[in-house]
């Protein structure tokens, strides 16, 4: 793998940039392998990476249906925080908060991650009784959370408008400052080329048509359209399509899927410093690194493995983009997309063994998704490796949802569900 550096951008600067060699290798599959990932996202890359680096497995194959980092990972809005009210999901997502901060050093490539803070404005007195208590959960687990004034949000974020004659005045807001964004392509290219100089095979155009099962009912490998990989572990992260791809192992589980839409604005200059999320009218916005303003709507109500939605919605979203940010409303929108949410029904996530030995399983992540990667990805190594759960994620099983221990994050996950 070659190093990045000032040194060596400047000596492939100097040779016109004809030296660089593929960032990872592209290799046909193998007969068999000790452990399969399916889904080639950032959850399932990084999943490589980290059995490889932490754990010493070499032999192992990232699967991927299309093209690499192509699903979710390319269809989010890169929005990263921690803030989260129970315990066990704070937890989660500080692991992985944690892990981002130093992501671009150890994977030595620039994922682009920025914390320029996270505000979540409230609308109504249930809104700032609920973020406030989001604040003092958060205190108690050593993660960084307060609570802002009106005048203080604007004046952390001055485009903001709290003027008290709009349809959902701003009554104040919680603040992360750690919070932030990063380049998501660059998180699955970094993690797709450090696990490929460790040995991982990622095949694309590779889709799972079946998994085969041993005499005993254990996983002894995946059927494929480019023929049968025999593995003795298999870990699924596939996002939206995780139920499907279980279904094939006769698990039936708790995920409903459901397109969630945003959309980005023509490219302006820097004038938007931080996120801003609003619950109550479903919107949430930043400014890329290019200059397009990011913006996330709410979920579709209706059931599908489409990667599009309603016209009702992202034209919900912008009524109150533009009410929240009267500076926007002459911004003309360059394009819009739909990702597949799995949505579980306390809207957190699974990441556990399954009943079929040597299964694994990292889906329900919702809205969150990208946020957990490095911490989902490293979680979800480990209990693959060690065929137990890490203490952080014990807690997320599918058994919860039989036992009745919920983990209910739908207010925190800070969209419409």
């Amino acid at each position: 793998m070659q190093k990045f550096s000032a040194l060596s951008l400047a000596r492939q600067a100097l040779g016109g940039h004809l030296g660089w060699t593929p960032q990872w290798r592209s290799v046909a599959p193998k007969p068999a392998y000790d452990i399969v990932i399916v889904g080639g996202g950032g959850h399932g890359l990084g999943t490589a990476y980290y059995l490889a680096k932490q754990h010493g497995l070499r032999n192992i194959a990232v699967i991927e249906r299309g093209w690499l980092a192509g699903g979710n990972t390319a269809r989010n809005t890169t929005i990263i925080r921690s803030n989260y009210l129970f315990d066990e999901s704070s937890s989660y997502y500080e692991h992985s908060l944690k892990l981002w901060e130093n992501l671009s050093q150890e994977l030595n490539y620039n994922v682009m991650f920025s914390q320029r803070g996270c505000l979540m404005v409230a609308h109504t007195v249930h809104d700032v009784q609920v973020f406030k208590r989001h604040v003092h959960a958060n205190r108690l687990n050593g993660i960084d959370n307060e609570w802002l004034s009106a005048e203080e949000a604007k004046e952390f974020c001055p485009p903001l408008n709290i003027s008290p004659n709009i349809r959902y005045p701003v009554l104040g807001a919680s603040l992360q400052r750690r919070a932030g964004t990063a380049r998501h392509d660059a998180v699955a290219w970094g993690f797709a080329r450090a696990a490929s100089d460790m040995g991982v095979d990622i095949i694309e155009n590779c889709e799972v048509t079946g998994i085969l099962r041993g005499p005993g009912g254990e996983v002894r490998g995946v059927e494929t359209t480019r023929g049968t990989i025999r593995a003795g572990k298999v870990g699924v992260s596939a996002a939206g399509h995780s139920s499907v791809v279980m279904g094939m192992a006769g698990i039936r589980l708790p995920l409903q899927s459901n397109p969630l839409q945003a959309l980005v604005s023509e490219p302006v200059k820097p004038a938007f410093p931080t996120i801003v999320m609003s619950n109550t009218i479903h919107a949430y916005i930043s400014q890329s690194d290019k200059g397009e303003m990011v913006i996330g709507a709410g979920t579709d109500s209706y059931v599908s493995y489409t990667q599009r939605g309603g016209l009702h919605i992202p034209a919900h979203t912008l009524e109150a983009i533009c009410e929240l940010f009267p500076m926007f409303r002459r911004l003309r929108m360059l394009r819009s997309w739909g990702g597949i949410t799995d949505n579980t029904p306390d809207r957190s996530p699974i990441t556990a063994k399954t009943p079929v030995p040597g299964l694994y399983v990292n889906c329900g992540w919702g809205t969150g998704g990208f946020k957990a990667t490095p911490g989902a990805a490293n979680l979800f190594a480990w209990t693959i490796a060690k065929n137990e759960p890490h203490p952080i994620n014990a807690p997320f099983t599918i058994e919860r949802f039989r036992d009745g221990v919920m983990i209910d994050e739908a207010a925190a996950a800070a969209v419409a569900h």
